[in-house]
């Protein structure tokens, strides 16, 4: 079967993936069943199950274009990042508030990790298909409700001065809205006021390292096409007791190298005989992935500081029942 995909599925596929990657609705889900209820050549190109199908490493290289995106709108939050972590490995220790979350975010993203290298291809061969695609949308539906309605059931969201029950014990207690602040190399000393943005991260590196951990863990549901990667890790980090612009924050930091990753194993794909005669197809899929995916954290960054996840539930549980009845009625 000779590789196939055109401009305007191509387009379509492109900027539904920006988008939908990080609303909490699931981009794969959306990837197979929208070919699957267009039909035609539509079902026939964008089989992601097809054999020689260049299909999923379309889909997956433009994960590559939506990492990109999200790296470029979080860009100084990622500089302090790294930096954490290149001063942390450099001093053997780790102090700082962005030292913390450095490694909350390494470590968080093991876990899905080893679960993508083992059941990725088991899961995209013997679930990608559009009947049991739908009924996991639906899933995704019913848990984001579920946890939404958890979560108001719960206790006030984690505080910004809780310290981690880890904690190194000779690491100065700092306050965010005190005048001094440990500087870069462990000193004390005057700092300028902290941003929103450092604020944030401050309370979420005060999770518990497990917290953490398990909160990364929950991306391995989105191995399931129509579960959602964000509406896991957002629903995970609101049970562990995160505000709802916490959570999400917290859930766009930890899929950013997760999503880059997955892409970056399929490129070599695309560069092979699988990518002969799309890759201009590829590129035009993957600026409009780029540009949606940027305009999608942008939004959502400033929806979730006042909303709950339970609209997308609703359109999930009706999205997918819809689907359903068509698939079995045609």
């Amino acid at each position: 079967m000779s590789a196939h995909l055109s401009w305007l599925e191509a387009a379509v596929i492109g900027a539904l993936q920006g988008v939908a990657e990080l609303f909490p609705v699931s981009s794969l889900g959306h990837s197979i069943l929208l070919p699957a209820v267009i039909g035609g050549s539509w079902a026939r190109d964008l089989d992601v199950t097809a054999k020689d199908s260049p299909y999923l490493a379309f889909v997956v290289g433009l994960h590559v274009a939506t990492a990109l995106a999200m790296i470029v709108y979080f860009w100084r939050d990622w500089v302090r990042i790294l930096t954490g972590l290149v001063t942390s490995v450099r001093d053997r220790r780790v102090v700082t508030d962005d030292q913390r979350l450095a490694w909350m975010l390494v470590l968080a993203t093991i876990p899905v990790g080893l679960a993508g290298l083992v059941l990725d291809q088991l899961f995209r061969t013997l679930l990608a298909k559009p009947v049991p695609t739908a009924a996991f949308l639906v899933a995704n539906g019913v848990l984001l409700i579920a946890v939404e309605h958890l979560a108001r059931r719960r206790v006030a969201p984690v505080a910004a001065v809780d310290a981690p029950l880890d904690a190194p014990l000779d690491a100065p207690t700092v306050r965010l809205d005190a005048p001094t602040q440990v500087l870069r190399g462990g000193s004390v000393g005057v700092a300028a006021p902290a941003t929103a943005e450092e604020e944030a991260d401050a309370r979420l590196a005060r999770l518990p390292l497990l917290t953490a951990v398990l909160i990364g863990a929950a991306q391995i549901l989105a191995l399931l096409p129509g579960i959602s990667r964000s509406g896991a890790t957002i629903g995970s980090g609101l049970l562990a007791k995160l505000s709802h612009e916490d959570a999400a924050r917290f859930a766009f930091l930890l899929a950013t190298p997760v999503i880059l990753a997955a892409g970056v194993l399929k490129l070599p794909e695309l560069f092979g005989p699988e990518g002969d005669g799309i890759r201009g197809q590829v590129l035009l899929g993957s600026v409009l992935s780029g540009v949606g995916a940027y305009l999608s954290v942008r939004f959502l960054t400033r929806y979730f500081e006042h909303r709950s996840m339970r609209p997308f539930g609703v359109y999930c549980i009706v999205a997918g029942a819809a689907c359903l009845a068509w698939f079995s009625l045609s």
